[in-house]
């Protein structure tokens, strides 16, 4: 039986964080499965599901990273991960989107919307706010899961939306 563990932490972010989480993480004999990291505001998120070996438990795990100084003033948890470690077929990226221009209230609620509506699966999602001469531009990038047969339909739904709200709108296929 494998013995997954789920690490979540959010602290300042700062140059060299994955190196010193991952470093630490694999001399404990910890196998990285699902990873994300990223920089929200001044802070950073790292997360990932790891198959611990043999006597190393969630406690150990959580307390040998809180050593780390990298860490220091982190929020850090270390848990028992119970869900599958791999992921079913609609966590697999067919498309990935992105939509910019001016900060538009809503926009992630009413995307959000138009991929329930079709049976699609958001799979990652990242916005951010880029300072600019004109004023702040607004990304989303999303990779998403969308069912073949309804593919075309969600798509121009997402670009009627984007559009709507005076964004541009791009798609690639995974």
């Amino acid at each position: 039986m494998s013995n997954l563990a789920l690490v979540s932490i959010f602290c300042p972010d700062r140059t060299g964080l994955i190196a010193a989480i991952a470093g630490r993480l694999y001399d404990l004999g910890a196998n990285l499965g699902d990873t994300t990291f990223a920089v929200l505001g001044g802070g950073a998120e790292f997360t990932a599901v790891c198959e611990l070996p043999v006597g190393v438990t969630p406690a150990t795990v959580e307390e040998d990273l809180r050593g780390l100084s990298e860490l220091a003033g982190a929020k850090l948890t270390v848990a028992p991960f119970d869900l599958a470690d791999v992921h079913g077929p609609s966590a697999r990226i067919t498309h990935r989107i992105e939509i910019a221009g001016e900060d538009s209230p809503g926009l992630v609620a009413r995307l959000a919307e138009a991929f329930h509506e079709f049976g699609a699966n958001i799979v990652r999602l990242n916005s951010e706010r880029i300072p600019g001469t004109a004023g702040a531009q607004y990304v989303t990038r999303i990779s998403v899961w969308i069912p073949e047969a309804k593919a075309d339909a969600c798509l121009a739904t997402v670009a009627n939306t984007a559009a709507q709200m005076k964004l541009t709108f791009r798609v690639t296929s995974a």
